[in-house]
This record gives C-alpha cells, sequence and structure tokens, in this order.
C-alpha cells in the first residue's frame, strides 16, 4: 500500500523539476511512511511513497524494467501476482524481485493495455513507456483506490493517490465546479468522474487512460464492469455452497504479507464471515479488533466480543467517547474535498486502533452493495412494485401532487410520514431511487442555493450521474439495477473513500474480500430473489454463513457506524454551527441562500426539526473552504 505522483508533459520532453515531483509526493508521506523516492528524466516524473507490505527488502518503487525503458509507480496490492509471474517467467522475462510490483512491469511488457485484465487485486497504476512514448494508467475494477488527475494548461499531465497531492502543484487551477457543489449535497460527496475542482477530476473504477506524446488526452476507456449476467438454473443448496467457497478463497488470496495481519471485527454479518473464513485459513489466532461507544445505541461490540470468542482471536476493543466531534478539522485534512458520511469519524478510530497491532486488515466492505443489504433496497422494490401496477401519465398525476403538498412530518410515527414516498411513486426507478438516497432532496437544495448560483447551473441536477450509470446498465431487473448504481457511485464514493483515507492516514492497508472481483462477477449472476427475500436483504449470504456464525449474528437488526449529530449540533457544537454556516465563509461565495441556512440553524437547535445530516453536509463543506482559504 503507497502513494503515488507524476507529472508527464503531453507536448514533448520539458524538464521535469525534481524538487516538484518530491513536494507532492511528500503531501502523502501518511501513506507510505517506510520509504520514499522520486524520478525524473525529460517529460516525466515520478514519486512513490512506500507502506512495505511484500517484499520489503526489494520491491522499492519507481521500478523499471532491465533495459530502463519501462516504469512504473503502483498502489495496492496484485493477489495474484504469485501466479503471473510464473506465466510471465515462461514467455522469458527475467525477474529480479519477489514482488507484485515487477509483475506489472513485465506483464506491460507481455500484453501492453490489455495487461490490466490478467491482474487481480486492488491497484491504481501509472506505466511510463519510453519506446512507445505513453502513459499508461489504470485503476482496479471496483474502485478499492483512487487515483486522481489534471491536465493543466501548460500541457502538463498530473496524477496521484490523493487530491492533495495535485494541489501542491501551483499550475493546478483552484476553481470549484458548481456541478461538483450540487453533487455534493445530493450525494453527501462528489461522485467520480468529478472533483470538487474544474480542472481535476477522479479515474473511475474499472477504467484506464492512454496519454502519448504530441497528441490530445482522449477520454478514459472502460476495461471492465459488474456483468449481472444469470447463471444457469443453480439451486439454493448450491448457490450457498458455491458461495463459501468463493469467499473462503477471496480471503485466503489476501493473507499473504510479510507484517502482521488481522481484522475488523465490529460483529455485523460481512466483517464476521470474513472472520471466520480467516479462522479456518489460519493455524494462529486471527488479530482482530474493534471499537464500542459509551452509548449503548451506537455500540454493538458486544456481538463483536461473541464472534471473537467463538473463532478465539486475539482480539481488543477500545472504548470511544460518543463526543468525538473534535475531528472535524481533522476530516477536512483527509478527504481534501467535501465529504459528509460521519461515520468518517468513528471508522477513523477503528483505524487508529488496528494500526496499534497490524499493517494490514482485512474488512467486510461491499457485502451490502454486492448482495442487497441495505433497508434501502427493500424499500425501493416496494416502491416499484407500486409504480409498475400504474401508468406513468396517472403515477405522476396521482402521486405528484401529492408528494409536493403532504407536509412533512419527521417528528410523527412512520406511517404518517409518507412525503418522500409519495415524491418517489410519482418518478422512474432511478429518479426514485436518487430521490430516497439523496441527503438533501431537490426542493431542499432548490432553497439552500442563491438564485445566481442555480442560474450558474443553467438547469443541472446531481440525477444526472445515475441516470448515466443506469443507460449504461447492463441489467435492467430493478433490484440489480439500484445495485448497480450503488457500485457506481456510493460505494466508489463514498464508502471506499471513507476507508481508503481513514486507514491511509495511520498507514493502515485496508484489503476487502468481498469486493473480489471474480466473487463480485459471480454473485452478481445470482437470481434477485436469492439476494432479497421478502423483506430478508442478503438472504442467500446470511443462509450460507449459518454453519459460521449464531442467528442472533445473522438476522439482528443492522446497526452500522453512527454518530449523535443531532445533539452535538444543539449542545456542544452548538456555537460552531452558528459561526460555520452563519458567518463569512460561506455567505461570501455567493452559493448559499443565507436565510435558509438561518433557517436550518434555527429551527434545528430549537427543537422543532431535525436538520443534522443537511447542516452536517454544510458544516463539512465550510471546513473544506476554511482549509482552502487558508492555503491560498
Amino acid at each position: 500500500m503507497c502513494g503515488i505522483v507524476g507529472i508527464f508533459d503531453t507536448r514533448g520532453a520539458r524538464e521535469i523539476d525534481p524538487a516538484l515531483v518530491k513536494r507532492m509526493n511528500e503531501t502523502q508521506h501518511h501513506r507510505g511512511p517506510d520509504e520514499g523516492d522520486v524520478y525524473t528524466e525529460p517529460g516525466v516524473g515520478f514519486g512513490h511513497r512506500r507502506l512495505s507490505v511484500i517484499d520489503i527488502a526489494s520491491g522499492q518503487q519507481p521500478m523499471f524494467n532491465a533495459a530502463g525503458d519501462v516504469g512504473v509507480v503502483f498502489n495496492g496490492e496484485i493477489y495474484n501476482y504469485p501466479e503471473l509471474t510464473t506465466e510471465l517467467e515462461q514467455l522469458g522475462y527475467v525477474f529480479r524481485t519477489r514482488s507484485d510490483t515487477e509483475t506489472i512491469v513485465h506483464a506491460w511488457e507481455a500484453w501492453g493495455e490489455a495487461c490490466v485484465h490478467k491482474l487481480r487485486g486492488m491497484f491504481a497504476i501509472a506505466v511510463w513507456d519510453r519506446k512507445a512514448q505513453t502513459m499508461f494508467m489504470a485503476r482496479d475494477r471496483m474502485g478499492v483506490k483512487p487515483f486522481f488527475y489534471a491536465e493543466l494548461p501548460d500541457g502538463m499531465f498530473i496524477f496521484g493517490s490523493e487530491l492533495k497531492s495535485l494541489r501542491a502543484h501551483p499550475g493546478l487551477p483552484h476553481a470549484i465546479d458548481p456541478q461538483a457543489v450540487e453533487e455534493y449535497f445530493a450525494y453527501g460527496y462528489v461522485p467520480e468522474p468529478k472533483t470538487i475542482y474544474k480542472g481535476a477530476k477522479k479515474l473511475s473504477p474499472g477504467y484506464c487512460l492512454t496519454v502519448k506524446i504530441g497528441q490530445p488526452v482522449p477520454q478514459p476507456k472502460q476495461f471492465w464492469d459488474v456483468p449481472f449476467k444469470l447463471h444457469h438454473a443453480m439451486t439454493e443448496s448450491d448457490a450457498k455452497g458455491e458461495l463459501v467457497e468463493r469467499l473462503r478463497e477471496a480471503v485466503k488470496i489476501r493473507l499473504k504479507a510479510e507484517v502482521p495481519l488481522g481484522a475488523f471485527l465490529s460483529g455485523g454479518v460481512d466483517s464476521s464471515a470474513v472472520v471466520a473464513m480467516m479462522a479456518g485459513l489460519n493455524k494462529d489466532p486471527v488479530n482482530t479488533c474493534s471499537i464500542a461507544f459509551q452509548e449503548k445505541a451506537f455500540d454493538e461490540s458486544q456481538y463483536a466480543e461473541q464472534v471473537a470468542k467463538q473463532y478465539k482471536t486475539d482480539h481488543v476493543t477500545e472504548t470511544v467517547d460518543t463526543d468525538d466531534y473534535a475531528l472535524l478539522d481533522t476530516l477536512a485534512d483527509l478527504y481534501d474535498e467535501p465529504y459528509a458520511d460521519s461515520s468518517a469519524i468513528p471508522t477513523y478510530r477503528v483505524c487508529q486502533l488496528a494500526r496499534k497491532r497490524v499493517t494490514v486488515a482485512l474488512s467486510g466492505d461491499g457485502g451490502d452493495e454486492n448482495l442487497a443489504g441495505y433497508r434501502r433496497y427493500r424499500y425501493a422494490m416496494a416502491e416499484e412494485k407500486v409504480r409498475s401496477k400504474i401508468p406513468d401519465g396517472m403515477r405522476k398525476m396521482v402521486f405528484g401532487p401529492l408528494g409536493k403538498y403532504y407536509p412533512k412530518a419527521d417528528w410523527a410515527p412512520r406511517v404518517f410520514r409518507a412525503k418522500t414516498t409519495f415524491e418517489a411513486l410519482s418518478r422512474d426507478l432511478t429518479e426514485g431511487y436518487f430521490h430516497g438516497v439523496s441527503l438533501m432532496s431537490d426542493a431542499m437544495r432548490d432553497r439552500l442555493f442563491s438564485d445566481r448560483f442555480k442560474a450558474g447551473l443553467q438547469g443541472y441536477s446531481a440525477v444526472e450521474v445515475m441516470r448515466g450509470h443506469a443507460a449504461k446498465s447492463p441489467t435492467d431487473d430493478p433490484l440489480s439495477m439500484v445495485q448497480y448504481l450503488d457500485m457506481k457511485t456510493y460505494l466508489p464514493g463514498d464508502i471506499l473513500t471513507k476507508v481508503d483515507r481513514a486507514s491511509m492516514a495511520h498507514a493502515l492497508e485496508v484489503r476487502v474480500p468481498l469486493l473480489d472481483h471474480k466473487l463480485v462477477e459471480w454473485i452478481s449472476g445470482l437470481p434477485p430473489e436469492m439476494k432479497l427475500k421478502g423483506s430478508e436483504g442478503k438472504y442467500i449470504f446470511k443462509k450460507s454463513m449459518e454453519p459460521y456464525l449464531s442467528e442472533e449474528i445473522l438476522y439482528r437488526k443492522k446497526m452500522g457506524f453512527a454518530v449523535p449529530l443531532a445533539a452535538w449540533f444543539r449542545g456542544p457544537l452548538r456555537q460552531r454551527v452558528r459561526e460555520s454556516l452563519l458567518g463569512s465563509t460561506l455567505a461570501d461565495t455567493g452559493i448559499f441562500n443565507t436565510a435558509f441556512l438561518a433557517e436550518m440553524v434555527e429551527q434545528h437547535q430549537s427543537g422543532r426539526r431535525d436538520y443534522s445530516a443537511p447542516i452536517w453536509s454544510v458544516l463539512m463543506f465550510e471546513a473544506f473552504l476554511r482549509k482552502e482559504l487558508n492555503g491560498a
């Protein structure tokens, strides 16, 4: 696990300043505190920060072939590198190290751009081929590892593992992208491929980009997608057995490391299943860790203890203060752009705890997207069932006005909180799902933004992100479609971003077996009813885990990492909220309707409405702006 940076002259062979490459590289020191190096030649500069995990003695980067004309910087792990090494040796390539990085060097020599199809793992890669005058870049299929890039006005192309590495280049324009702002306040993060800056982008998961000297920078090309191609008829018994074997194999290939290795254990289904597989593959006790909360409503450590006791893991639990709001400004530094998932706080703490004992940790991330574990899938399917029985025109005519005029009743029992449901039913599946997952509704964003800012958007809406993905979807099954939308937006933009930055802040490598692309491909081919059966999400996964985990672990209500935002904003952060939302930093941008900001603050702090999620998103946007202004 590492951090990478690079500069590439698309117009020729201008000198690259080694001091600038080093400065960009050092912004990511936390990603690789063990070693660091830079390399420059006319037209090309590479930087690398290393967290030594495999081939500690000789896996340094940037790494070149024997001829010195193919060089690589790489962040991640290639789990099938031993098999690829054997295949490449049979083709005549000679290896000088035992590292997965050298496998990429020779894979490029052997197969060119097609090498990405051979790689099984998490990766962000840049390959310089001097003979072809080409820079090739690729990001892993699920987006576990990040990759940022920008084409500068002077023809220099820069890239890095974090946005802060690009910001260290003086040529990067810092103009904020209005569409990214609209998307942030809808999703709570800026979805791929945008960043908060007009001039910088994220390489989307499963995409590659080839830049050649003297040619315009092309659009990235997709090399993989989740297939959602149904298998031939399979019994539930066969599916359960094969799922266990495939998960065990995905876990097994992630256990190779020359440093201490363990797992996160929350007590939820996914992390517990991963630990169960690890315990069956390890002679020694598995190192596991979890965090407990002082407030029992947020605490599920007892379930983690139960699994730890069952599998005799070497388990540690650390209790954190529920009022752990001191990290607010730290988060702005970590994420480099606005990011509004408040569970980043406990995620940061559990990574901090894990790093005290291990350098590599396996996690259960990805199970909900893969196997339909979120409650919102259940709600979306119930809404779609109603939609399918009513003609489009009648649906919009009936539910549109109901959604518009029905009062929003957060305070009322759930049965009376129908406004969101009515609004969703008036829309199609994609727009309805977007509406259901949005941090702020269309109507709220309309009130949040100033008239001038909305005019600048020229009618652009964040729903276009999901519409774009839906148009390319390989499936038209409703459940598979919303899973696909999450795999393209929420999973890389929120979940994997959160884990990458929180773990790398502590130089901790996190491996994600449930997002092994071969496992994802296979699970996507299961019938939707094996994933969501009635009201039971992850149905086939839970059934397959029954021999390994207790009924209480498998079928209890999902909790997740929650923090008490509503109470914070009425209590210890009351003044911070007022200063941030009502102060000059936001007002001076011209983006916001300051009257609505004041209304949100007053209504929330008086207890009349719960605006905790919108206030948190604005608070994190303001923290980003202050950091940006201080940097300027």
